[in-house]
């Protein structure tokens, strides 16, 4: 591995496994789905200017327009969307936990939609993965009662992480047509934060803003960090090194968010949730270890 690539690849690691505890200061007054239009919207203003300033193409054709509309609507809009709904309901590196359950989704959908080979690690690393899923949710899913969102966190969560993978599956189809991944990322973005607009101006959302410094930092921190960069680097390693190799960072990043988690949430830890996040990463290990 070279130095470049390893750059890349440790870098979506920890920024990515920082983004989780980040979202919870987005949670507050204003409604989840502004928050993500705020994140998207500067994102998509910024990546346009780094377009124009590096003289990067802007240009792209109708057809390759509807899979970035696909990319954004479901990797930019819909799945931060329920990402920030989630995070209400449980703690960041809970949904981070899930989230590396995409290792999974991601070679499923890769075989229906992308016709990849698919074999027996597959099989077993989702059971295992799945069991490991099953006891880290244990505490909160025996304490469920009158109020309590665990079931809804979980349902939002594995919601998010299967949109999220459909997003995969439209970045990897646009990455590999020789775009620019400022290009993909800026209409991308730019495509997310539309679709969330209209869903907010439907559903009578209210738009407004919280005006502290935790709230503004940490919109700067996902849009600079969280996606631009972040989304840039890992779309960067889908084309140096493969889908499959850069998606891998997924067993690490839950690892990133459960220690911020557990330092700033007060995330208690239970031996059951401590077997159940080692069976969750030793699933996915199983999945990606698999030979084609």
């Amino acid at each position: 591995m070279s130095f470049y690539v390893g750059f890349l690849y440790i870098s979506t690691v920890l920024i990515w496994g920082s983004t989780w505890l980040a979202i919870t200061y987005q949670l507050g007054s204003v409604d989840p789905i502004v928050s993500v239009i705020y994140r998207m919207v500067l994102s998509s203003v910024l990546l346009f200017i780094v377009c124009h300033y590096r003289g990067i193409s802007l240009r792209v054709d109708s057809r390759n327009h509807t899979f970035l509309m696909a990319q954004g609507v479901s990797l930019f809009g819909l799945n931060y969307w329920i990402i920030y709904m989630a995070e209400t309901y449980l703690a960041s590196g809970i949904i981070a936990a899930m989230f590396s359950l995409i290792v999974l989704f991601n070679i499923v959908n890769s075989r229906i939609f992308l016709k990849r080979p698919t074999n027996a690690y597959i099989v077993l690393g989702g059971f295992v993965g799945l069991s490991g899923i099953c006891f880290l949710f244990y505490p909160e899913l025996t304490s469920v009662g009158t109020g309590n969102g665990a079931i809804k966190g979980f349902a939002l969560g594995l919601t998010a992480v299967f949109i999220a993978s459909l997003g995969n599956m439209a970045a990897t189809r646009n990455g590999l047509t020789g775009l620019s991944v400022w290009t993909i990322n800026a209409w991308g973005t730019l495509y997310g934060a539309m679709a969330l607009v209209v869903i907010a101006l439907f559903t009578g959302t209210e738009f407004t803003y919280e005006y502290t410094v935790s709230y503004t930092a940490s919109l700067v921190y996902l849009s600079i960090f969280g996606t631009i960069l972040a989304f840039g680097a890992y779309l960067k390693l889908m084309v140096l090194i493969g889908p499959e190799k850069a998606g891998y960072g997924a067993l690490l990043i839950p690892f990133v968010a459960i220690i911020l988690s557990t330092l700033f949430e007060s995330y208690q830890w239970t031996p059951m949730a401590l077997a159940g996040f080692v069976l969750a990463g030793l699933g996915n290990y199983l999945v990606m270890s698999r030979k084609n």
